[in-house]
């Protein structure tokens, strides 16, 4: 399949700041045609496209207000109808509270899983789809295990196993859609600045934990997601860590 991202029609969740953003920057910067950021940030959102726009051109940039947990079907229909062909979806929407655990599952698992099967029957190419890409952010913690975030690794391995089944060679190879994943590790993102653990007693050993740790700004995920774009194939995953080259993960 094609990995150069020039002309492609991207959609991104979780577009109006941070690694969303970043990835929509990062893209334009490769000539991707257009960008659509999808968020509840309705006003970082409006800022997000015209700070795009200033730099890469009218038209480039477009934000629709979303919850990834009940505006699928509307979202879908407004971009098919505006867009007609979506040739990249990045699954970014993500939270980080392990006290809320079914809006960690909803947004981290259900959503990724629901908007991945929505967009790949789009794009297969068995049902004349044009074939595609579906990035999905996992993380560190999709692979990586300690004692402080539970849920939160629950929902990223998910991510992990789902990207891998659904963008098993086999798939790929009958169905035309390419699904990878990145796995960031620490970067400096809204979702980090309010971490909460899984119980009070364990949240300040774990935040001076996370102060011990490699971070990267977002715009190394952005770098990261054009490499990956650009390389990887179907079914792979790929640690972004402390700023330094994308590798492979099992």
């Amino acid at each position: 399949m094609e990995k150069d991202l020039q002309n492609k029609t991207v959609v991104i969740t979780g577009g109006a700041t941070g690694i969303g953003y970043a990835i929509a920057d990062k893209f334009l910067n490769k000539r991707a045609k257009v960008v659509i950021l999808l968020d509840i940030d309705e006003e970082k959102g409006a800022e997000a496209v015209k700070t795009l726009v200033t730099k890469y051109g009218d038209n480039k940039a477009v934000f629709y207000k979303c919850d990834v947990t009940k505006d699928l079907e509307a979202v879908y229909e407004k971009l098919i109808n505006n867009f007609k062909v979506i040739n990249v979806l990045v699954n970014n929407a993500g939270i980080l509270n392990d006290l809320t655990v079914k809006k960690t599952m909803e947004i981290n698992v259900v959503a990724l899983l629901e908007w991945s099967f929505k967009f790949w029957e789009h794009m297969r190419t068995d049902k004349s789809g044009k074939g595609g890409t579906i990035i999905n952010l996992s993380s560190i913690y999709g692979f990586r295990f300690d004692q402080y975030l539970p849920v939160y690794q629950a929902s990223k391995s998910a991510v992990m196993a789902f990207t891998k089944s659904l963008g098993h060679r086999y798939n790929f190879t009958r169905f035309g859609v390419r699904v990878v994943a990145i796995c960031p590790g620490f970067t400096k993102t809204s979702i980090v600045i309010d971490m909460k653990t899984w119980i009070p007693e364990v949240q300040e050993e774990f935040l001076t934990f996370t102060k011990q740790q490699l971070w990267q700004e977002a715009e190394a995920v952005g770098e990261a997601a054009v490499n990956v774009f650009e390389t990887a194939e179907s079914g792979t995953a790929w640690l972004i860590e402390g700023a330094k080259p994308i590798s492979e993960v099992f």
